[in-house]
């Protein structure tokens, strides 16, 4: 019998650790009524990646509701654009669509463009654009900041802000250049 309480109490220890180190979707998603997770959903723009951890089950069921709310309000989300994914971040792109992430990407790449590798994005730099396809929908793209040269990339701050029906949605992003290049382009 002195076996069997140890026995017992370590069966349990393993079990708790085992749960612990299973990510909290994992642990708690059958909790949940929800059969689309993650990188399943199609329209799962702008919420992470597959296998991001850090959402958890409070996250994906708020994210959930939020999404439900959204599309039977009628409120449109759109996919990236490839072709643009190198000039416009995940979060602006999500919320324009194709002709409007092309006007945007324009935008950045006006306010990023010099006539030569040793030439520079002037801070404060700004291009506008007003959506041909929606009404009530523009955007800005500005160059907020330089970074000082490390090593081989030349680095710019630019901060996208988009107005959709009064509601403004602003992203910085990170653009970097290698030597020889003339066009910056987001880096992760």
């Amino acid at each position: 019998m002195a076996f069997s309480m140890p026995r017992a109490a370590m069966m349990t220890g393993a079990l708790a650790l085992a749960a612990v180190s299973l990510p909290a979707q994992a642990q708690l998603g059958g909790l949940f009524d929800s059969t689309r997770r993650g990188a399943e959903k199609a329209d799962n723009c702008g919420k992470g990646k597959k296998g991001d951890r850090g959402r958890g089950a409070l996250g994906g069921l708020l994210g959930g509701a939020v999404d439900q709310v959204t599309r039977n309000a009628g409120l449109p989300s759109f996919l990236p654009v490839p072709e643009f994914s190198d000039q416009l971040s995940e979060s602006i792109a999500c919320r324009l669509d194709p002709e409007e992430q092309k006007q945007a990407a324009e935008a950045t790449l006006s306010v990023t463009r010099t006539d030569s590798e040793d030439a520079v994005p002037e801070v404060g730099a700004s291009a506008s654009w007003t959506s041909e396809t929606r009404e009530n929908v523009s955007g800005t793209s500005t160059v907020t900041g330089r970074e000082a040269s490390r090593g081989d990339l030349d680095c710019i701050t630019v901060t996208d802000v988009v107005i959709i029906e009064g509601e403004e949605t602003r992203a910085e992003k990170r653009m970097c250049r290698a030597p020889g290049s003339a066009r910056y382009s987001i880096i992760a």
